[in-house]
């Protein structure tokens, strides 16, 4: 077993076997040249040919082939996994036919986890490399994000499956996982990293797991679409990486809402709930510094909405509407602001109100449930906001 292992050496191969010229037998070699401090730490393995040892870490664990392989350079114990894993279709990029139901990339991601864990980021780096170098991973990478979205399922569903079953699901520490995020992110330009993001973590059909482009679009979207992205975003601006600034996440999050069009207001606002207090915080003070004063207040309405729909408390809305308001420089921006909220809750009423007086029904009156939450979001939003007030004159 693998606890009973004396791990107390190194296992390397000797690159060749000299001819012996005396008696002993012949699996033996004869290492005069070799550094005597290091063949201490080999012991009996150093008699062993390359070959064979290739042929004992075929039946070692991961973590075995991991202390085996510990004084060998980095490339060429990568060249030892992809001799083995190679060996195997399902531990190929496009290796099996039914990658939904295969687990050989999983197992592919849980061996890499092993055997990189404790190594520094320039091994992990050059780890990387290997494996898009050998998968032609960013050559893939730039057809799905220079295409139109969907025109290249298959190829976007292998990209998903390879990224997060061998790159980033099996990570315990949130650094490591944002490390391998950032490797796979960062080459690209912000809008290509907005679409690698979608591709990796949007929602999926649940039948064939291609990813289903128009969901953000189309209608209002539920929690479980929306959840691998917001995580997503929640790794790269929490765990503080020096590659990504808040206002690098900011962007991010603004560049994701447009793909592949403009999303519902409804759907971005989920999202930023989702994603937390801070990362939606700095991305509405982000509008409101940058005179999008209409916009932060249509936003506001549709965070009362989802809040309403979600049965989460309506207090949280006012609470980092008033927060808003505290960045904008002088009293007069704050009471336009507040204005423009007031007068968004009507537009948007009257938008939702406008299809259901002239006839225009959904089959499931989707329409007329939306404005009936609309109504009630209204009506707690104002009650909390006559709340904070009253508290704030009696105090």
């Amino acid at each position: 077993m693998a606890s009973r292992v004396n791990t107390s050496f190194t296992l390397i191969p000797n690159q060749k076997c000299k001819q012996r010229t005396n008696h002993q037998p012949s699996y033996f070699c004869n290492t005069p040249d070799l550094d005597p401090q290091l063949l201490s730490t080999l012991g009996n393995f150093k008699v062993l040919p390359l070959e064979i040892f290739h042929i004992i870490l075929r039946y070692l664990s991961g973590l075995l082939f991991k202390r085996c392989t510990l004084l060998l350079p980095t490339k060429d114990r990568l060249k030892y996994i992809h001799k083995i894993l190679s060996e195997v279709s399902c531990f190929k990029f496009n290796g099996c036919s039914a990658p939904l139901q295969c687990v050989g990339l999983p197992c592919y991601g849980m061996f890499l986890q092993t055997l990189t864990a404790g190594w520094d980021e320039l091994e992990c780096h050059r780890v990387y490399n290997y494996l898009c170098e050998l998968t032609n991973l960013s050559r893939k990478m730039q057809t799905v994000v220079c295409n139109k979205p969907g025109s290249s399922r298959k190829l976007e569903l292998r990209i998903r499956l390879f990224c997060r079953n061998v790159l980033l699901d099996h990570w315990t520490q949130r650094s490591d996982s944002a490390f391998w995020l950032t490797r796979i992110l960062k080459p690209w330009p912000m809008v290509n990293q907005a679409r690698l993001l979608y591709i990796i973590f949007g929602p999926t059909a649940p039948q064939d797991g291609q990813v289903i482009w128009q969901e953000m679009v189309e209608g209002p979207t539920d929690e479980s679409s929306l959840k691998g992205l917001a995580n997503a975003i929640k790794l790269l601006y929490d765990t503080s990486t020096k590659e990504w600034t808040a206002d690098d996440v900011i962007s991010l999050v603004d560049e994701l809402s447009v793909v592949p069009r403009e999303w519902l207001l409804e759907n971005n606002a989920r999202l930023l709930i989702l994603s937390g207090n801070n990362i939606c915080f700095t991305f509405m003070a982000s509008k409101a510094v940058n005179g999008r004063a209409i916009e932060l207040a249509r936003l506001i309405v549709f965070l009362a909405l989802v809040c309403e729909k979600e049965l989460y408390c309506m207090d949280w809305t006012v609470r980092m509407m008033q927060k808003v308001c505290k960045v904008f420089s002088t009293a007069a921006e704050r009471k336009s602001f507040l204005q423009s909220v007031a007068n968004a809750f009507a537009c948007v009423t009257m938008e939702m109100l406008q299809p259901i007086m002239s006839g225009e029904r959904d089959d499931d009156d989707r329409g007329f449930l939306n404005l009936f939450h609309l109504l009630h979001a209204q009506a707690n939003f104002h009650k909390e906001v006559l709340y904070l007030t009253m508290n704030a004159s009696s105090s």
